[in-house]
């Protein structure tokens, strides 16, 4: 299965904050989207970084509250692994598993165009995996 079919059934909406947010704007809004990730970007097209839960959590151990008015550009990851529409779901769910990420941004012709959570990623591959199952069990019992 192809990511574009994740993106078919979840929508391509991107959650995304400027770089110049502060990270108490970054937690507002990932509490009132109910997520775990933003993409980092000026205009919603360009990704300039990816920051999440974790990544506010390892900062405020180390910064304290002070960290809460610190623009999200100084914590986000910058160098960010995104995949196209047209990527396998079981090779993005091994890059996932092997680089310890847990979203990752499509990017079709150079433009934000979708995200996909390890959620995500397990959801389909069980989807995958009953579709198999049934027509094995079918098959079986004729």
């Amino acid at each position: 299965m192809l990511i574009g079919t994740i993106l078919q059934s979840k929508g391509t909406g991107v959650a995304t904050v400027p770089p110049h947010a502060t990270v108490s704007e970054l937690l507002a809004r990932l509490a009132e989207l109910n997520i775990g990730a933003v993409v980092v970007s000026e205009d919603g097209l360009s990704i300039a970084g990816i920051v999440s839960e974790r990544d506010v959590v390892r900062r405020l151990h180390e910064q304290g509250a002070a960290l809460l008015a610190m623009p999200v550009s100084s914590i986000m990851t910058a160098e960010v692994r995104t995949c196209g529409p047209d990527a396998n779901v079981d090779e993005l769910r091994r890059t996932m598993t092997n680089h310890r990420i847990r979203h990752v941004p499509v990017v079709r012709d150079g433009r934000l165009a979708g995200i996909v959570s390890i959620g995500d990623v397990v959801k389909t591959s069980i989807q995958e995996l009953e579709s198999e199952k049934e027509a094995l069990v079918g098959y079986i019992n004729g």
